[in-house]
């Protein structure tokens, strides 16, 4: 019989509400791991160290963090080639515990995939994060209270919740993503040397989609809206990612007008 659940995800038996000294303990614990996790690192290189950090803290294997963007999520580091691929399926399908964080500016905790409630949320992202050997997914959202600029996304490969005290711990570390994130080079910072776009190329693959979102509007005259919609149903008919199936139409592999 699995162990009844709080509302916030955490096994009956683990500490919650009124752990205060042993959320500060952890807090203190999830800080030291930072500074030691992004020690000597560029700035370009913090985001990356970051994921493998919360990794390193939290009953997690493997996390991602993407930026919110108009029509999909950036994704722009991983802590590894699954974790990103987990995101780029979150992206694909613009449906997952991401996009819902996103929507909500709250944390979103996916317990079981497998079953029941979760499952029944997001079908389609589900079933694909199963076979992708992930099992449950928790999405912090980056920002403040009114402003939600991405999310940092965790994935498990076995059910369950998180705790309060690991909740709190994955905050910490969102909330040193966001300033990791909004600290980077701008384009329009004039002391930033040859104006280097900000996030200094983290979300390069991104621009493929947005290059083959316009081509597919030339191609069949449509708003970009519809480009999007018409790339992610072909990524989602051939099983690929936006971003493959983006890149087979800047090298012409796929014409939307031939169809």
């Amino acid at each position: 019989m699995r162990p009844r659940r709080d509302p916030r995800g955490a096994p009956d038996g683990e500490p919650g509400r009124g752990a205060g000294g042993d959320l500060d303990v952890d807090g203190l614990r999830a800080v030291d791991a930072i500074a030691r996790g992004v020690r000597g690192a560029e700035p370009v290189e913090v985001p990356g160290r970051l994921c493998r950090v919360a990794v390193e803290l939290l009953p997690v294997t493997g996390a991602s963090v993407s930026l919110r963007s108009d029509g999909m999520p950036v994704q722009l580091s991983a802590s590894s080639e699954e974790a990103a691929h987990l995101a780029h399926i979150q992206a694909t399908l613009g449906d997952g515990p991401c996009q819902s964080a996103l929507e909500d500016g709250a944390p979103v905790l996916a317990c079981d995939l497998t079953t029941g409630p979760d499952a029944g949320r997001w079908p389609v992202f589900a079933q694909q994060a199963t076979a992708a050997g992930v099992r449950a997914v928790y999405a912090v959202p980056l920002g403040n209270e009114s402003v939600c600029v991405g999310t940092l996304d965790l994935y498990r490969d076995r059910p369950g919740g998180l705790s309060e005290r690991q909740l709190h711990v994955a905050r910490i570390v969102a909330g040193v993503m966001t300033v990791a994130l909004m600290s980077l080079p701008r384009g329009d910072d004039p002391e930033v040397l040859g104006g280097e776009a900000w996030l200094s190329g983290l979300g390069a693959d991104h621009d493929a989609v947005y290059q083959a979102v316009g081509m597919i509007m030339a191609q069949l005259g449509v708003s970009a809206e519809e480009a999007l919609a018409r790339l992610r149903a072909d990524a989602f008919s051939r099983g690929l990612t936006a971003l493959d199936a983006a890149r087979d139409v800047i090298t012409h592999r796929k014409r939307f007008d031939r169809d």
